[in-house]
């Protein structure tokens, strides 16, 4: 298929329209049978339930073009497990996961065009998402809701190469125990936007954020996993109910231990500790990893041995692992692509 006529290497990471999206409705205790449309708006009353109580649970995924021309997305079958626990936490219908990666798979096909050519840098970004959309005004679930998938091609996370980033530990909490920090929730978007301001106002990358009980422990990002390395090389990643179970992160973790023979350990980890680390990056989507130079909590600074100047040695190898396999120069393990055209 010829591809549009984009700059894809200066695309830039924002919303592009594309040809179609997919619409399933839910109505009367069911899901009908779904279809692709032109139109990218939605209509909805007033009183939708997603405007009065922020009903809404999103994934956010890539399909990408391998070396030899395949079109492929990475894991989606945990996008849409993901998308299972999000929705029964917030008592939302299930969309039944196989629909999901079809709704997927549909869309991508249908804007094969805008998929980036290998090489470009760019990748296809899935936004498949579900809300409430009849009329509710007291504070219950919706009774009908929309499931929805559009796409969008987005440029290179890191323009002119990667720079480790600058994060600081943040005055706010991102989740409360027992609450809803472990699924994929609008709402909890929406009440880091005042945190992410706040840091960017103040010269910062990022946030991290602590446990909200203790303020002892580090939890994650507004939208990312933290990843650390050991000085003896071992890979450590918070463990708590409340971090969303980032995919990347996930894989990340796989690839350290089976690909490179690491160390790995899943667990609580105590600001305190974070001192004593070797390297540190932020995972997720959009990046893959972040690499982070500097962590700055109310003046004290802590300043990982990897610099600020590049990717600490063993985050970039976890990085062009899995970017490698993702693209098609690494084997993958068996699941991990699902190839799409």
């Amino acid at each position: 298929m010829e591809k549009k006529n984009l700059d894809w290497e200066n695309i830039g990471f924002g919303y592009i329209q594309t040809d179609k999206r997919y619409v399933s409705n839910f109505k009367d205790g069911k899901w009908d049978d779904g279809a692709l449309i032109d139109d990218p708006n939605i209509v909805m009353n007033e009183c939708a339930g997603v405007l009065q109580y922020a009903q809404t649970v999103f994934e956010g995924m890539k399909a990408y073009t391998t070396e030899d021309g395949h079109i492929v997305t990475f894991r989606p079958d945990l996008n849409a497990s993901r998308m299972v626990d999000s929705a029964k936490r917030l008592e939302m219908p299930v969309f039944p996961e196989e629909r999901f990666i079809d709704a997927v798979v549909q869309t991508v096909k249908a804007n094969a065009a805008y998929v980036p050519p290998y090489g470009s840098g760019a990748t296809l970004y899935i936004r498949p998402y579900m809300f409430g959309i009849n009329p509710v005004i007291g504070v219950k679930p919706a009774d009908e809701y929309q499931f929805r998938v559009f796409t969008t091609p987005v440029g290179p996370y890191f323009k002119g190469g990667v720079k480790p980033i600058t994060i600081c530990v943040s005055d706010f909490d991102r989740a409360a125990p027992h609450g809803t920090g472990h699924i994929k929730a609008g709402l909890n978007y929406a009440m880091s936007l005042h945190a992410i301001v706040t840091a960017h106002a103040n010269g910062f990358d990022e946030n991290m954020y602590l446990d909200s009980a203790t303020r002892t422990k580090v939890e994650e990002t507004g939208g990312a996993n933290f990843l650390f390395v050991t000085k003896d090389n071992k890979i450590v990643t918070p463990h708590s109910s409340t971090i969303l179970p980032s995919i990347t992160r996930r894989s990340l973790m796989y690839v350290a231990e089976h690909y490179l023979g690491l160390e790995v350990e899943e667990r609580e980890v105590y600001f305190d500790e974070v001192k004593d680390f070797a390297e540190c990056g932020l995972c997720g989507t959009a990046a893959v990893i972040s690499p982070v130079g500097k962590v700055v909590n109310h003046g004290g600074e802590i300043c990982f041995p990897s610099g600020m100047e590049k990717m600490g040695p063993t985050i970039q190898k976890l990085y062009d692992t899995l970017t490698g396999i993702q693209m098609g120069h690494i084997e993958a393990p068996e699941g991990w692509l699902r190839v799409i055209e």
